[in-house]
């Protein structure tokens, strides 16, 4: 018999995000209510840790791996995030949780052939937890037709929605706001474009997980013609439902970058490097931003990158159309994480989570798998 959740009363849930940054897993204990058809939350505890190394460079290696290699990784990787979710649970006295919901580490996604891949065996969690696992959140929109990304603007419109915008900026930057269709106020979103993914990519060349405050960054000189180049790559011209994944990073832009001379014919340096990334990220975001009537939108901006100080820096120039708000810490760090657990609540409301008219699917689903733990 289907177990029935008291929503009005609240039901905790466990949030796992892993970006495609590798900076590690985060974990977000989160109690949801749902009144007079209207979400509400309440964060419990948020924690977030580094990876183990041999494990970090197993999951960057993922994409080349043989089939057995991956299979391994896919168990492996799904028993450790279960272990990780038993010792958090522990450390922070949590008994009474429903569902653990967890994104996984996103290695392939190609959903113009139908196809993505984030690896995390949702029956090893569960197993290793002892708690019910919901996990696979964008497999049933790839199939659909949909992009199966962004997943975070429904939690964005649920939870957050006072503001104009919601922008996160991980591995990639992503947007969503309300939009209009057949008269109808609809939500819709899509990524921006990379940004920690390349930035942390150049800083881990000389043993730095990040560019603190972007100061690297803020030493270097901008390459016009590289800058001029990166903005010409014709994602930037697609229009509708759009996603990006690591694929397209080393197919498209480390090319660029490495191939990329200054004006004197020199290499970049690293700081030319991220100084000119830092500055195309912080263009392509202004282009997504329109200012809302009379008043400047309003830019809830939350994820790794809103710590960068230069990158905000370099947004607020170009677009003073916007005013970027960065709110608490946790919820800049946590926010995915949270938003993943509020996916899992959805699934076992029997709530669609995937927003058609933000992924391009056929129609709303309600997307993930459940893993039961076994126990009673």
């Amino acid at each position: 018999m289907k177990k029935v959740y008291d929503f009005e009363n609240g039901v905790e849930m466990i949030g796992l995000m892993s970006g495609t940054s590798l900076d590690g897993l985060d974990l977000c204990h989160v109690r949801f209510f749902y009144r007079e058809g209207k979400w509400s939350f309440k964060t419990l505890h948020a924690e977030d840790e580094p990876y183990p190394k041999d494990l970090k460079d197993r999951l960057s290696r993922a994409q080349t791996m043989t089939a057995q290699e991956y299979a391994l990784l896919h168990s492996d990787y799904g028993l450790y995030l279960g272990e990780r979710v038993k010792a958090f649970m522990e450390r922070n006295s949590i008994r009474d949780v429903a569902a653990v919901a967890s994104h996984g580490q996103t290695v392939f996604h190609q959903p113009h052939l139908r196809f993505t891949g984030q690896i995390g065996s949702g029956a090893g969690i569960a197993a290793a937890s002892g708690v019910d696992t919901i996990c696979d959140f964008r497999t049933t929109d790839v199939a659909l037709g949909g992009q199966g990304a962004p997943l975070v603007p429904v939690g964005d419109r649920a939870l957050f929605g006072d503001y104009d915008y919601c922008l996160n900026l991980g591995g990639f930057s992503n947007i969503s706001s309300e939009g209009f269709k057949d008269g109808k106020s609809i939500r819709v979103a899509h990524d921006i474009s990379p940004v920690n993914y390349v930035l942390n990519h150049y800083t881990r060349g000389i043993g730095l997980e990040y560019d603190r405050d972007g100061e690297i960054a803020r030493s270097g000189r901008v390459c016009r013609q590289l800058l001029q180049k990166l903005n010409a790559l014709p994602f930037y011209s697609q229009m509708g439902p759009k996603s990006l994944g690591r694929e397209w990073v080393e197919n498209e832009v480390i090319p660029l970058i490495e191939a990329a001379r200054m004006e004197d014919g020199n290499q970049l340096s690293l700081a030319d490097k991220l100084s000119t990334f830092t500055e195309h990220a912080a263009y392509q975001i202004s282009l997504n931003v329109k200012q809302q009537n009379a008043d400047k939108a309003k830019v809830l901006t939350t994820g790794g990158g809103a710590f960068n100080k230069y990158l905000l820096e370099r947004m607020r120039f170009n677009a003073p159309q916007a005013v970027f708000v960065v709110p608490d810490e946790i919820t800049v760090k946590f926010k995915e994480a949270l938003i993943f657990a509020f996916l899992g609540a959805l699934y076992l409301a029997d709530m669609p989570n995937c927003m058609s008219s933000v992924t391009g699917a056929a129609y709303d689903c309600i997307g993930g798998a459940l893993y039961k733990a076994g126990r009673q």
